[in-house]
């Protein structure tokens, strides 16, 4: 039986691509165990004084590496969410970008796409993933501008999808990202990670050929014992008990 489980990664320096890439990957996107996986970290983004050391075809190769390691994030088959308790600027933030749900200290988090305040651009899908998340002309003008956000400014326009008052720890988004962890986790995980799918390369055609995604999607899911399970669980009037098979 697939076990329900949360995963916590915490990323304390995700601008090494390498070491980032191996924490993402290692027994990741196999495991059928992993149902949901929270993404967290106190302070996240590059680091400009490395950076600055680097050689022109360095820096080529380390964004390069950082991109990548933004797609595995992106790719990965079960529902990701990103706890952000303090900084997420740059990198940092494209790093939530590119997992599904968002979660944001009100105060203490500071967000943004700051890298035109420092003579470069995102270069690690944020160009990509900010306005396909709150449309292009609000996107322009947050990147355009390197405007920070608060994490109670930041759901206010729809860029976390829940922003929490700060605990005494510093870790209120990350307890917070783990309870919908926890409501996400009881249901099917088929269904879930085919809906995933199903949004995500929706998103990317016209209307007509999502219809169509989400017709294969869903004659996937029709074979499972998971949807024969959640019927006979509503007939019965009790909960279901997935399995993931």
């Amino acid at each position: 039986m697939q076990r329900a489980l949360t995963r916590a990664l915490r990323l304390t320096r995700p601008w090494r691509p390498l070491q980032a890439r191996s924490c993402a990957s290692h027994g990741a996107a196999g495991d059928p165990e992993i149902q949901v996986r929270a993404l967290a970290g106190p302070h996240q983004g590059a680091d400009l004084k490395e950076r600055e050391q680097m050689s022109e075809a360095e820096v080529g190769v380390f964004v390069q590496r950082l991109r990548g390691l933004m797609n595995e994030i992106a790719a990965f088959p079960a529902p990701t969410i990103a706890a952000m308790d303090g900084f997420a600027l740059g990198g940092g933030l494209e790093l939530a970008l590119a997992c599904d749900l968002r979660v944001a200290a009100a105060s203490s988090a500071v967000m943004g796409l700051i890298e035109t305040t420092r003579g470069l651009l995102p270069g690690a899908g944020g160009t990509q993933r900010l306005p396909r998340c709150l449309g292009v002309a609000l996107a322009k003008e947050l990147i355009f501008t390197g405007r920070r956000l608060s994490g109670a400014q930041a759901q206010a326009l729809g860029l976390v999808n829940h922003s929490v008052a700060q605990n005494e720890e510093g870790n209120a988004a990350y307890h917070r990202a783990r309870e919908l962890a926890q409501e996400i986790l009881p249901q099917a995980p088929i269904a879930v990670r085919l809906g995933k799918v199903a949004i995500d390369r929706g998103m990317e055609v016209d209307i007509a050929s999502g219809m169509a995604i989400e017709g294969m999607c869903y004659a996937q899911n029709i074979p499972t014992r998971d949807r024969l399970e959640g019927m006979a669980a509503f007939r019965e009037k009790r909960p279901p008990r997935f399995v993931g098979e």
